[in-house]
């Protein structure tokens, strides 16, 4: 699939499958609460307590990737002032 000619909002949809379907499973015991840089393109990913650690990793290895990023756990990546709610809820 060319996520370039996706949408916006197609290709955050499509990150949010590939993360539930193929990578949450994985991550979500160990790495709850980190960030997740997801390589849309490939499904590459790397996870670190910050987020643009795991972007820089993720971007040396696949410079090109479109990339989308998660906190695992939650539904939201950050919170200005509010509470996080956990992913679980969905």
């Amino acid at each position: 699939m060319n996520v370039i000619e996706l949408s916006k909002e197609e290709f955050a949809a499509l990150a949010k499958e590939i993360y539930y379907r193929d990578i949450r499973p994985q991550v979500i015991d160990e790495h709850r609460g980190e960030f997740l840089v997801l390589d849309v393109e490939s499904g590459d990913y790397e996870v670190d307590a910050e987020h643009l650690e795991a972007a820089r990793r993720l971007m040396a290895r696949r410079p090109q990737g479109r990339r989308f990023g998660f906190r695992v756990g939650s539904q939201a990546a950050y919170s200005f002032g509010g509470l996080m709610k956990p992913d679980d809820a969905l």
